[in-house]
């Protein structure tokens, strides 16, 4: 497998026509509409231009949760930390906006015989996915 069918493999992407300040002014509102906790952002072409390492587009990384899910998570399976929070990353891309997070799917294979986090943590990348595709649609 090359590299690019990995990550391609590990992520999930949707493409918007919308700017990407328009869609990430829309970022809480969204989270709060899915029952998401928006717990930080970060202006990410601006932390690294204070740097010292200026880029050419802008990119925002949200770190958001949904508490219930997280417990149960980490009550068995402490290792998933590194996973968490559930990240929603925005970045300009050749004139459009990408709206990208982490393909869950494979891990959540990892605790199918545990039904209710496996239920619980299915439904959460649900709304996740939901939640970028409405992020994506113009408002």
């Amino acid at each position: 497998m090359t590299a690019k069918e990995m990550i391609g493999m590990f992520t999930l992407k949707i493409s918007s026509n919308q700017t990407i300040e328009k869609i990430s002014s829309r970022m809480q509102q969204e989270c709060d509409n899915y029952k998401f906790a928006l717990l930080q952002t970060y202006v990410y072409h601006e932390i690294v231009e204070a740097k010292g390492f200026p880029i050419k587009r802008k990119v925002f990384i949200y770190e958001i949760c949904q508490a219930k899910t997280a417990a149960l998570m980490l009550t068995d399976n402490p290792h998933f930390s590194i996973f968490m929070p559930c990240k929603i990353t925005m970045y300009e891309d050749y004139g459009q906006t990408i709206i990208s997070t982490m393909n869950m799917e494979p891990m959540l294979e990892a605790v199918i015989s545990d039904t209710e986090l496996y239920t619980d943590a299915t439904r959460l990348f649900s709304e996740l996915k939901s939640l970028m595709k409405s992020l994506s649609e113009e408002n």
